[in-house]
């Protein structure tokens, strides 16, 4: 199995980080929307997939959050490992986390940002049905 980065292929801003990922930073990890990955196969659940990013690694280690960005950055390029290690230094990854959770929380109002990307999975599906198109009655 190889390493593989999920994120939150509905949201406009995190699609934009991922396309960011693809095309900047050499990683040999599958970078993949959690609404297209085989959650079961990476021991993953949706709501996990809704909460943060999420690493599994090729050996099956599993993060989160910014800790998930840290491993992406340590399998990557000279210099985005060490903002990898930097990132996993205590302090540095004690404000990560609230960092992390603030840009979660405000994602719809960032660059490439839409109102969509403030939805649950649940409403996203009730307007747009799950294939992302939206619902007949919508």
């Amino acid at each position: 199995m190889e390493s593989t980065f999920v994120y939150d292929g509905d949201c406009a801003f995190c699609t934009r980080c991922a396309q960011f990922i693809e095309r900047r930073i050499p990683t040999t990890a599958r970078v993949v929307p959690w609404q297209f990955a085989d959650l079961a196969a990476l021991g993953l659940t949706e709501a996990e997939c809704e909460d943060a990013v999420q690493w599994v690694g090729a050996d099956g280690s599993r993060a989160a959050g910014p800790d998930a960005i840290a491993k992406l950055l340590g399998g990557s390029g000279r210099l985005w490992r060490v903002a990898g290690a930097g990132l996993g230094l205590p302090p540095v990854r004690l404000a990560a986390w609230p960092a992390y959770r603030w840009v979660a929380r405000n994602r719809h109002r960032l660059p490439g940002g839409t109102a969509t990307c403030a939805l649950p999975q649940e409403a996203r599906e009730r307007l747009y049905g799950p294939t992302g198109q939206p619902a007949p009655d919508a």
